[in-house]
């Protein structure tokens, strides 16, 4: 599901507590440290079995009952809100799986369009009901089961307005596939690095919201009564709806924070390199703040317009982080740094706000990085401070010599949407 490496082995499957899981552990092909073990407790998940006749069974509430407008701060569910598919449905849902239909192929497997009826979730013909991505896992997929299954865990009971809905899944025999709410806009991923001169790249505002989006995310996650690790956070896994509003998918790696007491969860090694934290790649020792090193790289990659780590720049400049850190600090240096596409755009003393915000995320010591809830507000003033200086002087200035109202700025073209709804996988 990630750009990972290292060497195959198996973990337990996190899970949210409650129940418990009945199902075989199948090794996995993440990047690992030896001589770390998993110590966290996984006291049950949701339990899914498989009935002879191939159908899934899982106890679900009614699938098409939407909890965000109710719980703008979201809330973890007592029951499931999943639906079940039969592969039969999932068939009828994407054309047999036809190749029109493919949005995404990665290391989980391929990800379709299909549609569904907006109320009752039965598929119906494409064009009719509503879009939905189906994620298909490939057999051949040594880490699949595993994620497959935290998906179901996590997603299934996790409900938030910057968390992708999964509306439900299929366990049928060997087929096992996931089906979630369709992100006309792609990933983050898409729209930062895939130079096309048809779309318009993001701008300056359009990133603040995206980012602010996402950082509310984690911080529910964090500040849930079970602290939820997320773990694998990157451009790619933050996808955009048809309003640009952010949310993250692929929790395949999610993990539940630590109990009793401890600050840490130590457990084998998983991520993506140029995102995963220092101390986590070096001990297996995962913090909640793991996730908000993560969040800083992401964070670098929006002011910079990019990647995280590219071999193809020159020696000294493949790693992002390592590269500009000695920037971020400087006014004169930043400005060199900086995504040329939003030139123009934000003023100095925002553009340096944020950069001493991704410095703070990217502090060596997990304990000096501020919560994602402390992000979340610096953010939310960065975007005040972005946005509003400029608007109020040309009001200002218009209103007095012309006795009427500017017009308003123009927004962001609407763009095509080039990726995979649940983001290409990598």
């Amino acid at each position: 599901m990630g750009n990972c490496c290292g060497s195959p082995s198996t973990e337990p499957t996190p899970s949210l507590p409650g129940t418990s899981t009945q199902v075989n552990e199948v090794p996995s092909s993440k990047f690992s440290v030896s001589g770390t073990s998993d110590n966290t407790s996984n006291d049950g998940g949701l339990s899914i079995t498989s009935s002879s006749a191939g159908n899934s069974r899982l106890s679900a509430a009614p699938a098409s009952e939407s909890h965000d407008e109710a719980f703008p701060e979201g809330q973890i569910l007592p029951t499931p809100n999943l639906k079940i598919f039969s592969f039969a449905d999932l068939k009828t849902a994407t054309r047999n799986f036809k190749s029109d239909n493919v949005l995404g192929i990665g290391g989980f497997g391929t990800v379709f369009k299909g549609s569904v009826d907006e109320k009752t979730l039965a598929p119906c013909k494409a064009g009719t009901g509503m879009v939905v991505a189906i994620k298909k896992l490939n057999p051949e997929s040594l880490q699949g089961f595993q994620e497959w299954q935290s998906e179901v865990n996590f997603l299934g009971r996790l409900s938030h307005p910057n968390l992708v809905k999964l509306l439900g899944y299929c366990w049928d025999d060997k087929e096992l596939l996931l089906v979630y709410e369709f992100m006309q806009k792609g990933s983050l991923e898409n729209h930062l690095f895939r130079r096309n001169p048809s779309i318009e790249p993001l701008s300056w505002q359009l990133r603040l919201k995206i980012a602010i989006g996402a950082a509310r995310g984690l911080a529910f996650l964090h500040t849930s009564d079970k602290q939820v690790i997320y773990r694998d956070f990157k451009a790619s896994n933050i996808l955009l709806d048809g309003d640009y509003n952010a949310k993250i998918s692929d929790f395949g790696l999610a993990k539940l924070g630590p109990s009793g007491g401890e600050s840490h969860v130590t457990t084998r090694v998983m991520g993506t390199y140029g995102y995963a934290a220092p101390e986590y790649i070096a001990t297996g020792h995962l913090y909640v703040k793991s996730d908000v090193y993560g969040f800083g790289v992401v964070l670098l990659e929006m002011l910079t317009g990019l990647r995280a780590l590219d071999t193809k720049r020159p020696n000294g400049q493949q790693s992002l982080v390592d590269w500009t850190r000695p920037s971020l600090s400087s006014k004169r240096k930043l400005k060199n740094i900086m995504d040329a596409r939003v030139e123009g755009q934000y003023s100095p003393k925002a553009a340096f706000e944020a950069a001493q915000l991704t410095l703070k995320c990217l502090g060596s010591d997990p304990k000096s990085r501020p919560s994602m809830k402390e992000v979340v507000e610096v953010l939310e003033k960065i975007e005040a401070m972005s946005g509003k200086p400029k608007e109020s002087r040309t009001k200002h200035s218009t209103a007095h010599h012309h006795g009427h109202q500017p017009l308003p700025l123009p927004s962001p073209r609407h763009q095509r949407h080039h990726g995979t709804a649940m983001g290409v996988q990598k």
